[in-house]
């Protein structure tokens, strides 16, 4: 195996990373951010307010992205696991 081969499924596999991962962070910091809003303009210094609503908006975005990103991760797993042979021999 070469490096450039060894770079390139690194690559990839970062990429996928980062492909899946990221509409679920994108919209734990919208909503943060529009939490943080609220307090700042009403003084509400409750802890749990500004974590309940990223979790329930981060569990509702799994509901929601939950087969688009597991579509990603195993298009991306069958193509590791069909090019087993060529990448170890």
């Amino acid at each position: 195996m070469t490096p450039e081969t060894v770079i390139s499924i690194a690559e990839q596999g970062i990429l996928i990373v980062l492909l899946i991962s990221g509409p679920l962070l994108l919209l734990a910091l919208i909503v943060g951010l529009v939490v943080s809003i609220f307090q700042a303009t009403t003084q509400i210094q409750e802890q749990t307010l500004a974590f309940v609503p990223k979790i329930v908006a981060v569990l509702l975005g799994v509901v929601f992205f939950g087969p688009w990103m597991l579509s990603h991760m195993l298009s991306y797993a069958n193509e590791i696991f069909s090019n087993l042979t060529r990448y170890v021999g």
